[in-house]
């Protein structure tokens, strides 16, 4: 029998902003974090999960997800992996912690670090690659673990159970084509972060093209000038057939997205991304019918299933963009993307953060084949920053994500970049301080 010993959650920084990695017009000064948590156990097994955060208040959420991993010590592994489910439903049904929510904010965001531990710990006790391990459950297993409350009125249990089991006799062809293909398609990010220069703009932009990638996304939002000029150096050197999405990150009331979106049109863009506030589900309608054919892009901050629930019944975005690491891990995750399926909307998760690219992967992949069946309109996100840190990271060749073939969720950090970067006690920030 092996069973969890103890958890170690940390509080992990990286000091992208002296770069200015990860800028927008709302986040001028990220440091890329997460609240990494361990599950370790008696014997060489251990689950590894965590949270996205940009620095100052990363320790709250560590703290959260050490408490919420708590009544996990001393259980069997094979009693928790074997109901998945039921794991869920106990941490995210303690009354206590989901006051403090709930299903949102701090609490929500440190129960996503726990039970992607709980799932990499699943799928390295099986020996396969997260994906893969979705892939081996039992239909019904697998819909046991979704999280449906509050969804009934547009997706129920057995809607949920027929949409898993229409593709499940078709997944092997789907996986050939996806190895045929090269992987999962995706787009960067990484040259078009706010506070770039227009010369590293230039630059980055050429070396994405030349890398394969055939989309490419720029940060907008804080003046309407300077996004015009940005967005012609960006068409001067991608030609017009090269799919130009611009994310604003939130910074717009309603009125105030449609004027700028109808100025900034004439650059052909496939979406605008967090046009407005993530939480309103009708001023996101609102911007989606003004500025149509541009298509409306949101869901990195969307708190929970509810909230997206709203979204595809309100008809307020044409991609939805989940993260895997807001949402309370893959039995959210999961009915977020049945949802979407049933309303026909593409699913292009966020991965603009510390380790979300090595999660994503995993969720496109099943997604295509296992739930959605299609690549039509659906690219991932990739950004080219800290993949160094992790055990498994992601590969991305020509624009494509490979196939991951290592057990787990990707998740596991290396023991010397905890030294490193463990706030406030590792080894950079030990020696920022005194500097």
């Amino acid at each position: 029998m092996t069973t969890i010993t103890g958890v170690r959650a940390i509080d992990v920084r990286f000091p992208t902003s002296l770069s200015a990695d990860g800028s927008d017009a709302m986040n001028k000064d990220a440091d890329y974090s997460a609240a990494y948590v361990i599950l370790e156990t008696d014997d060489a097994l251990a689950g590894f999960g965590f949270t996205f955060t940009i620095g100052r208040g990363t320790d709250i959420v560590t703290e959260a997800a050490r408490q919420q991993a708590q009544p996990l010590i001393g259980r069997d592994v094979d009693d928790l992996v074997s109901d998945l489910g039921a794991v869920y439903r106990e941490l995210s049904g303690d009354s206590q912690m989901r006051w403090l929510g709930p299903e949102k904010g701090v609490v929500h965001l440190s129960l996503a670090a726990v039970m992607n531990a709980v799932w990499d710990l699943a799928a390295r006790r099986a020996g396969l690659p997260l994906w893969a391990y979705l892939v081996s459950l039992p239909v019904d297993t697998l819909v046991d673990a979704i999280d449906l409350r509050y969804l009934s009125d547009v997706l129920t249990k057995d809607e949920a159970r027929e949409m898993l089991a229409e593709l499940e006799p078709t997944r092997d062809e789907r996986l050939e084509a996806l190895r045929e293909r090269g992987g999962y398609p995706c787009y960067t990010t990484s040259a078009g972060w706010l506070g770039y220069s227009d010369d590293k703009l230039r630059r980055l932009l050429t070396e994405a093209i030349d890398a394969g990638y055939r989309h490419v996304k720029l940060k907008v939002g804080v003046s309407l000038e300077e996004d015009k000029r940005r967005l012609a150096i960006a068409r001067e050197v991608i030609g017009p057939d090269v799919k130009l999405m611009i994310d604003a990150n939130q910074v717009w009331d309603v009125p105030q997205a449609i004027d700028w979106m109808e100025q900034l049109a004439p650059y052909q863009p496939l979406w605008i991304e967090e046009p407005t506030s993530p939480d309103d589900v009708l001023g996101h309608a609102a911007i989606r019918k003004a500025v149509a054919p541009i298509g409306v892009a949101t869901g990195e901050h969307g708190m929970n299933r509810v909230l997206f629930k709203q979204m595809f019944q309100a008809g307020a975005l044409d991609f939805c963009q989940l993260d895997s690491a807001r949402l309370a891990s893959i039995n959210e995750i999961l009915a977020v993307y049945l949802m979407a399926k049933k309303f026909g909307v593409p699913v292009c998760p966020h991965a603009g953060g510390v380790g979300l690219c090595e999660l994503v992967q995993h969720l496109s992949i099943f997604d295509y084949l296992a739930i959605s069946g299609s690549l039509e309109d659906r690219v991932t996100e990739f950004v080219d920053h800290l993949h160094e840190h992790f055990v498994d990271p992601c590969i991305v060749r020509d624009g494509h994500y490979l196939i991951p073939q290592a057990p787990g969720y990707s998740a596991q950090m290396h023991e010397e970049s905890l030294a490193q970067y463990a706030y406030p006690a590792g080894g950079y920030w030990e020696a920022a301080s005194r500097s």
